[in-house]
């Protein structure tokens, strides 16, 4: 065997181990998940901390997507005389798309990669055995929570997302190019539909936000106790997460489209 073809096949069963040691971590966490409703404040102190502190992060994010896209989607219109319609090009183009998936990106990106640091550098420091050996469940104590926390927070990151990025539309689309307010509001109004769009929007973010905090958590907790490990974890919950929402989002969109 080639040593070329022997390191394929090597990494293609690093890749099948780590992807059955993450489907056993998940069996093994859900369980624990209504459990952990019943101690609200170890999620709400989750909520803050995965979802409050990324706000300001995703609010320009979404205002800055909704600038630019209002700017390209307006030079397209205008070939077709169809100005009017910018309020309603670009909050579909956010509430569906743009706004579930850019906001889950920079969820993964700020709050993914500290869940996997956090709990990682617990597994260096040995906090999570010393958990064990007072006969608390760290599954239960510290990933569980973590977990909770990432699902709430990324459907309202991205709910945020959208408004932020229709408010910078309207800036551009009427304040800048001239595009009649009302004709911008009611065009949002007659066209955004709240199960098509909105109700997809949500389902997909909160795909999204489970996606990216079991990935985070999972990387963390079984991360090598070492410096070197634990920046490993955080890199490759960033980078997992991301290719992972991008191919949800095709398959949630080829599901979900409305039959023509």
């Amino acid at each position: 065997m080639s040593r070329a073809l022997r390191e394929c096949w090597l990494s293609f069963g690093q890749f099948a181990a780590t992807f059955g040691g993450f489907q056993l971590f998940s069996l093994r966490l859900l369980p624990y998940v209504p459990k952990s409703l019943l101690r609200p404040g170890l999620i709400s102190e989750q909520i803050y901390s995965l979802g409050a502190l990324s706000l300001v992060l995703i609010m320009f994010g979404g205002l800055f997507v909704g600038l630019v896209l209002a700017l390209q989607s307006y030079n397209t219109l205008v070939e077709f005389g169809s100005t009017d319609s910018l309020g309603a090009f670009a909050s579909e183009a956010l509430v569906r798309e743009l706004g579930p998936v850019v906001a889950a990106l920079l969820f993964a990106g700020r709050a993914g990669s500290a869940v996997a640091s956090e709990v990682g550098l617990m597994r260096a420091t040995d906090q999570i055995a010393a958990l064990e050996l007072m006969a608390v469940d760290p599954i239960q104590r510290i990933v569980v929570p973590r977990f909770i926390g990432g699902a709430v927070s990324v459907p309202l990151l991205a709910a945020i997302f959208s408004a932020m990025g229709v408010l910078g539309a309207y800036l551009v689309g009427v304040h800048l190019l001239g595009v009649d307010a009302g004709a911008f509001w009611s065009q949002i109004q007659d066209r955004v539909d709240a199960y098509e769009d909105v109700g997809v929007g949500l389902m997909k973010s909160f795909v999204f936000g489970v996606s990216a905090s079991l990935m985070g958590v999972f990387e963390g907790f079984y991360a090598a106790p070492t410096a070197e490990g634990v920046s490993r974890a955080a890199t490759r919950t960033v980078v997992i997460t991301s290719v992972w929402i991008l191919l949800l989002d095709f398959i949630i969109t080829g599901m979900t489209l409305p039959e023509v």
